[in-house]
């Protein structure tokens, strides 16, 4: 295909279909340059032969990969140089939409393109600034790698330029671009804080209904990213405002609040204590939200002919705005809790028909569990009994949440928990040796065995042998945190009362013990006394055959650890 063809039928399909969305084409018409330009004509959306041809595009730089560009290169020589803004634009959509297939190929090229790609933010046309700001959005990863005034300063100050474009289409763009730079980029956005919020929030006074939307992901994106590094007054103080002034203008029923929900409870996460002053009306106008719904829910099922069956997602972004505020608050909640009827309403939550309305509620109890457990206990004889009802690993999410919150009220609840133990434990032993079960519920799943085993040691330790192999496997890649902390000591607790449980699968043990960077004192005790039992257990000639079948590595850390 020459490269006059490519760019006559994207001229064609530009002049004639628009642009498309902001997952490809960042949208847009192409000579409108007024103020807020463009309109939401359903026909910008549609799918088009343009559309179609960088989706193409993309599937074949996925299957030949860098054996693609020797036949891309010479065509964007063509079109990424040319004076015609059409063909000019065409070229930048193939260089985004080869990005992912082609990447190591492409990386070499880097260095040269993407000050290239900075400077095409400047461009006349709308078109081609918000199809650049997709373009550069695909090699995040690299930008944020290289050297910050080279490459990640240009792009984000650029980027940020067009987060305040005339264009309501390169809004859109320039926003969904800067959160994907977000997600990359994490703490590395730190130093730039002031100026980041600056402009978001200026975003505010000129966005109009869509683009808001898409400016919240933005929000809740950088508090996701750079967590606690958002709490400091001047920051606080730039991004609370306009926040809280959008949560008093939406009535309870609109559904613009669903996206500001899930911002405000990324910023609540991040914040912690800075989210006090505002967490009361907040709080109180989520469990409204939930009680709301709950009652619509009730007169749809008494009456349905005279009552709308309720929307759902209000209650389930209320309850995980709650999990942000929990989260980030943590004991400070305990007052708001109090004087509610939350535990209540979280009851019913909990046995919701739909998936994802429980999902939402065990995200939560685990989250209260944590901040406020004196809440929490009186209920447990109600909570324990569903949680084990929604073990079931068809419905992953669900079963993932259920999971953890089991775990962290074990860990509260202490030796109390063995009475419920045969609620549970039976479905967490089959999750966890059930074949392609995903990496984070088998996680979640060991840990939760752990610190059921830390506990309760005499109540789980006689099916050690059911599950200690796939534990082990499921968390020698985890980092060192507290929750690894606490399985850790429940599976060492564990082997001290069923020895025998461990026999066969030592070599995992000794493997997962050494996945270990820094273990607390009392843990890597712990595991000495193990390890050098087992030894005299076997005698030294017993151990040394054993020995000798671990990796030089392996060997390596338990010396080093545990002297062995």
């Amino acid at each position: 295909m020459c490269a006059g063809a490519f760019g006559w039928v994207l001229k064609t399909v530009a002049s004639s279909a628009g642009a498309g969305d902001s997952n490809m084409s960042g949208g847009g018409e192409s000579d409108d340059e007024e103020e807020g330009g463009g309109d939401d004509d359903g026909s910008l959306s549609d799918w088009n032969l343009r559309k179609c041809s960088a989706a193409a595009l993309d599937v074949l730089a996925n299957v030949f990969g860098a054996d693609l560009l020797p036949v891309l290169f010479p065509i964007l020589k063509e079109t990424l140089f040319h004076d015609d803004w059409v063909i000019k634009e065409s070229g930048i959509l193939a260089v985004g939409a080869v990005a992912d297939g082609c990447m190591g190929g492409m990386v070499p090229h880097l260095p040269d393109l993407v000050p290239y790609l900075v400077c095409c933010l400047s461009e006349r046309k709308a078109l081609v600034r918000a199809i650049t700001c997709w373009t550069l959005s695909r090699y995040s990863h690299w930008i944020v790698s290289q050297s910050h005034d080279l490459y990640l300063r240009p792009v984000m100050t650029e980027l940020l330029k067009r987060v305040l474009d005339n264009n309501k289409r390169v809004q859109e763009a320039a926003c969904s671009a800067f959160a994907t730079l977000e997600e990359e980029a994490c703490t590395e956005l730190v130093p730039y804080l002031g100026h980041i919020l600056q402009t978001l929030v200026y975003a505010f006074s000129r966005y109009q209904h869509k683009n808001l939307l898409i400016l919240y992901d933005a929000i809740g994106t950088l508090a996701d990213s750079v967590g606690h590094h958002l709490n400091k007054p001047e920051y606080i103080d730039l991004l609370m405002p306009p926040l809280i002034t959008k949560w008093n203008v939406l009535k309870d029923e609109d559904k613009d609040l669903f996206p500001l929900l899930e911002c405000l409870s990324s910023v609540a996460t991040a914040l912690q204590s800075g989210f006090l002053p505002y967490c009361e009306p907040v709080f109180r106008r989520c469990v409204s939200l939930i009680e709301q719904t709950l009652n619509q829910n009730i007169a749809n099922s008494q009456s349905p002919e005279q009552f709308e069956a309720p929307d759902k997602d209000f209650m389930i972004v209320a309850l995980d705005l709650l999990s942000g505020l929990a989260e980030g608050l943590d004991g400070h909640i305990n007052h708001l809790v109090l004087n509610s009827n939350l535990m209540q309403l979280l009851y019913q939550c909990m046995q919701d028909p739909m998936p994802e309305v429980r999902q939402s509620s065990f995200a939560l109890l685990g989250d209260l569990t944590k901040a406020c457990f004196q809440h929490v206990l009186p209920y447990i004889p109600e909570f324990l009994p569903i949680l084990g009802m929604n073990l079931n690993p068809e419905l992953i999410s669900v079963c993932n949440n259920a999971t953890w919150a089991i775990g962290e009220i074990s860990i509260k609840l202490g030796p109390e928990t063995s009475k419920y133990i045969p609620l549970v434990l039976s479905h967490l032993v089959d999750i966890i040796n059930r074949p392609n079960t995903p990496k984070t519920l088998l996680e979640n799943t060991a840990i939760t065995i752990g610190r059921l085993g830390y506990v309760c040691p005499h109540d789980v330790a006689p099916v050690l042998h059911q599950f200690v192999r796939q534990w082990c496997t499921s968390l020698r890649n985890i980092r060192d945190n507290d929750e690894k902390d606490s399985a850790f000591r429940g599976i060492c607790q564990m082997i001290q009362v069923n020895p025998g449980g461990v026999v066969p699968d030592f070599m995992f043990f000794c493997d997962a013990v050494a996945s270990w960077s820094h273990p607390k004192d009392d843990l890597k005790e712990m595991f000495t006394k193990i390890l050098h039992g087992f030894k005299a257990q076997v005698g030294d000639e017993n151990w040394r055959r054993f020995a000798d079948q671990f990796p030089v590595q392996l060997s390596a850390r338990l010396s080093a650890m545990c002297g062995i």
